[in-house]
């Protein structure tokens, strides 16, 4: 689960792993071995990767299918569209 979670998340940033791994301070093998589930990140790296995916740690162990988006500097109008439309994509099923 966390290794789809990452190479997506990844891709999606178009980040090529050697990037990702810069970010990290680690090596692009240890990155590609995540994706192919070889291994797990520790609890650190499960915190940074959350943090530069913008995601919850959560999402990323797979414990719940929800994520997170910023509204730092947003003004409250702002967040209650962006609720709106969540609630209206929400309810369309």
């Amino acid at each position: 689960m966390i290794a789809d979670r990452i190479k997506s998340l990844r891709e999606q940033q178009n980040k090529t792993q050697s990037e990702l791994a810069r970010q990290l301070g680690i090596t692009r093998s240890s990155v590609n071995a995540w994706e192919m589930g070889i291994s797990v990140p520790s609890t650190q790296y499960v915190v940074e990767l959350a943090h530069i995916f913008k995601v919850s740690t959560d999402y990323l162990l797979g414990v719940d299918a929800t994520s997170s988006i910023s509204v730092a500097g947003l003004n409250e109008k702002d967040v209650e569209v962006i609720n709106a439309l969540v609630i209206h994509l929400q309810n369309r099923k």
